[in-house]
């Protein structure tokens, strides 16, 4: 009995310090919801940024793709789940394609499963957008801010080399940016862990001394167990994926987290 007693009591010990020892649950607490990183006071030494939605307007895109599949846009998120899918089949198997090359391979496949004939050229049409997106209305002030506080600005992207170039040209966010880093020259794709260890060796710094930022809870998730640090842009249809660690970071929009930034200069 009197083991029976000690063995209840350290269990209800355990469980009234949960709510205050880190990695220890109270019965109240479900093991499979996210754990936020602790706060960091301190500013990042590199800033990373995604391009496609996190920083550029995909609604061209989306709308193109959307008249290719008869207008059927309800299977544009379907897309690019399947674009997505198929560039970390890719990675998986220690291939590597453009990720515009992936991107008509796969809008064919959703074409094909829903009974919509679409030629090769049909399918180029349809992705080219891409390169001629518009960035959100609030990138550029949020940008000059983050500039303006003296962070270094590097992209990081599954698009192209040339591709990402493209689009900052013609959305007019080449000046804000230090260096372009695309994954084309490592040969795999976000969120794969090499990816941001390759990143991090590239400009010099140690992973924990990066912060990404980006609209995707994949990408997010993917940096964070790669120990870097991460700002969640939380745009209309994104969401932070749950069984991942949580960012220190989680705004609606890049303004927000560019005011939070400048801060942790000062």
């Amino acid at each position: 009995m009197k083991s029976r007693r000690t063995f209840i009591k350290r269990m209800s010990l355990a469980g009234s310090a949960g709510a205050l020892v880190p990695g220890v649950l109270s019965a109240n607490e479900d093991s499979t919801q996210p754990t936020s990183i602790m706060r960091n006071e301190k500013a990042p030494k590199v800033l990373f940024f995604d391009v496609n939605e996190s920083l550029l307007d995909l609604a061209a895109i989306k709308s193109s793709i959307g008249k290719s599949l008869n207008g059927r846009e309800d299977l544009v998120p379907l897309w690019f789940t399947t674009m997505l899918q198929y560039s970390l089949v890719s990675t998986t198997a220690r291939q590597y394609a453009d990720f515009g090359a992936i991107g008509m391979a796969t809008l064919k496949m959703v074409a094909a499963n829903n009974g919509i004939e679409l030629s090769d050229d049909d399918a180029k049409a349809a992705v080219s957008p891409i390169k001629s997106l518009p960035a959100h209305s609030e990138v550029k002030e949020a940008l000059a801010l983050i500039k303006k506080a003296g962070y270094r600005m590097i992209s990081l992207t599954n698009s192209s080399n040339a591709g990402v170039a493209a689009q900052f040209e013609n959305a007019g966010l080449t000046e804000f940016f230090d260096e372009r880093l695309s994954v084309e020259d490592i040969g795999k794709f976000k969120p794969h862990t090499d990816v941001y260890d390759w990143a991090a060796r590239k400009v010099g710094v140690k992973p924990e001394e990066c912060m990404m930022i980006a609209a995707h809870g994949w990408d997010i998730a993917g940096a964070l167990w790669a120990n870097w640090r991460g700002a969640f842009i939380a745009r209309p249809g994104q969401q932070l994926y749950p069984l991942a660690p949580l960012p220190e970071i989680n705004e609606p929009d890049l303004l927000k987290i560019a005011n939070r930034l400048v801060a942790l200069k000062r």
